[in-house]
C-alpha cells in the first residue's frame, strides 16, 4: 500500500472519481459527508465537483428540505442530507450556541427564565410564518434585550440571537435563506414541523458512535486523532465512541484504521493509470474531513509554497489551505481562486499543463461565473481582500513553465 493509493483511495471515497455524476446533492452529501458552510461557496462547489449539478437544482433541493444547512458536528453549521438531519442536531445538543448561552449566563446576567420566555415569544411570532431577524424582534418586543457594552465585547450584542441558536439546535426552526442561496449569510426563520428531532432515540454515546460510522464511511481509513477533531470530542470520548464500530488498523506503524471491509478492498485497490483533475474549494470534505495536508502532497511538493492571506508559505506547514485546492485522483497539485472583476481563476499548479487540466479549469470557471457570480471561501472573504492571494497565485504560477492566467 503506498501514499499515493491511499489519496486515491479517499478521492474515490469521496465520489470525486466521476461515479456521482448525474446524482443529487442529496446523494452527494450522503457519500462524501456534511459540507461545511460558512457563508461562502463550498457547499454549491462541493456538490458540483462531484456531480456536476448546477446551482438552480442544488437550490432547489435546499428548497424542498432534501439538503439543509443546520448546527452540528462541533456545533458549527454544515449542510446535511435529510437522512442526517437529526443526528446532526443530535450531536451539536451541548455546543455552538449553548456554550455561548453559558457564557452570557456566567458574565452578562442572562437567566433561563428570560430565555425561556424569548423561547416562547419567538415560536409565537413564527405561527405567522417565516421571519428575519429584525422582524422577530420587533414581533418579541420587550422580550428580547440588549446586552450593553459588555455583551458587544464578547461577541453577544443582544438575547435573542442566543434563543435563535437554542431553537436550531432544539430542531424547533431552521433557516430559510433569504435569496434561497447556500453562499449567503441572511436568514429568515422558521418553524421546523415536524421536528427531526423527534422519534430520535440515540443517547449522546449513541448519536457519537453514530456519527463515527459516518465518518469512516466517508474518509476512512483515518485516525482517531482525525475523527476526534471533526466530531469535538475529548481523546477518551472519541475512542469510546468508535469502539463500537469494530475498526481495524491499515497496517502495522500506522494510526490509520478502518472497516474491515474497506482495508481488504484498500489493499487491492489501484489508483486509475491517467490523470483525472478536481478543482474543490478549501473546506472541500476531502480535505477539511481530516485536516492532513502533508498526507496529500507528493514528498517532491513538501517544499511548496502557498499564498496565505498576506504572503507566501510553506504548504506542509498547514492544517487548512488559504485558497482552494486543485486535485490529481487525491494529490494535491496546484491552488485556485476565482476573480470576479475578469470572471476568471488564477491559479498555479505543481505539475505540466496539459490540456485535460485546463479543461476542468474551464468547466470550473465557467460554473462559478455563470451561476455563483463569485466563490468565497467564507462570509468576509471578499474581492477586495481576496487581492493578496491572487496576486501570490500569480506571483508563484510565473514559476511555472506554463503560462500564467
Amino acid at each position: 500500500m503506498t501514499q499515493q493509493s491511499l489519496r486515491a483511495w479517499w478521492w474515490a471515497k469521496q465520489g470525486l472519481d466521476g461515479s456521482l455524476i448525474g446524482k443529487t446533492a442529496r446523494e452527494a452529501l450522503l457519500r462524501a459527508g456534511w459540507s461545511r458552510s460558512v457563508g461562502g461557496a463550498n457547499p454549491y462547489m462541493s456538490v458540483f465537483a462531484r456531480t456536476g449539478a448546477p446551482r438552480a437544482s442544488i437550490d432547489a433541493e435546499a428548497g424542498n428540505l432534501q439538503i439543509q444547512e443546520l448546527p452540528s458536528a462541533r456545533g458549527c453549521t454544515h449542510v446535511l442530507p435529510a437522512e442526517d438531519f437529526a443526528l446532526g442536531l443530535g450531536v451539536a445538543q451541548g455546543s455552538g450556541a449553548e456554550t455561548e448561552i453559558v457564557n452570557a449566563k456566567r458574565f452578562l446576567g442572562v437567566t433561563d427564565e428570560e430565555l425561556g420566555r424569548l423561547a416562547e415569544a419567538t415560536l409565537r411570532a413564527l405561527e405567522a410564518g417565516p421571519l428575519d431577524p429584525k422582524q422577530i424582534k420587533d414581533a418579541v418586543g420587550g422580550a428580547a434585550r440588549s446586552l450593553g457594552e459588555e455583551g458587544k465585547k464578547r461577541g453577544i450584542n443582544s438575547t435573542l440571537p442566543l434563543v435563535l441558536g437554542r431553537l436550531q439546535i432544539e430542531g424547533s426552526i431552521r433557516r430559510v435563506p433569504i435569496e434561497g442561496r447556500l453562499d449567503r449569510q441572511r436568514y429568515r426563520y422558521a418553524l421546523w414541523r415536524p421536528n427531526p428531532l423527534a422519534g430520535f432515540g440515540l443517547s449522546r454515546e449513541e448519536a457519537f458512535t453514530e456519527l463515527g460510522r459516518r465518518y469512516f464511511s466517508w474518509i476512512g481509513p483515518a485516525s482517531l486523532g482525525h475523527f476526534q477533531w471533526f466530531s469535538g470530542l475529548g481523546v477518551k470520548a472519541a475512542s469510546e465512541a468508535l469502539n463500537p464500530l469494530g475498526l481495524v488498523p491499515v497496517a502495522e506503524g500506522t494510526d490509520l484504521v478502518g472497516f474491515p471491509s474497506d482495508v481488504d478492498a484498500l489493499r487491492s485497490f489501484a489508483p486509475p493509470k491517467d490523470p483525472v483533475y478536481n478543482l474543490v474549494a478549501s473546506l472541500d470534505s476531502v480535505l477539511l474531513l481530516r485536516r492532513d495536508l502533508a498526507s496529500l502532497l507528493d514528498e517532491e511538493d513538501s517544499g511548496r509554497e502557498t499564498a496565505t492571506a498576506t504572503e507566501l508559505s510553506p504548504i506542509s506547514g498547514l492544517q487548512d489551505l488559504y485558497s482552494n485546492a486543485i486535485l490529481d485522483r487525491g494529490r494535491l497539485i496546484g491552488l485556485w481562486e476565482f476573480e470576479p472583476s475578469s470572471g476568471t481563476i488564477a491559479w498555479t499548479c505543481f505539475v505540466e499543463r496539459n490540456d485535460a487540466l485546463k479543461a476542468e479549469v474551464a468547466r470550473t470557471e465557467a460554473f462559478i461565473r455563470d451561476q455563483l457570480e463569485d466563490c468565497r471561501s467564507f462570509s468576509l472573504d471578499s474581492p477586495e481582500s481576496r487581492k493578496p492571494r491572487i496576486a501570490n497565485l500569480r506571483l508563484l504560477a510565473d514559476r511555472e513553465a506554463a503560462p500564467v492566467r
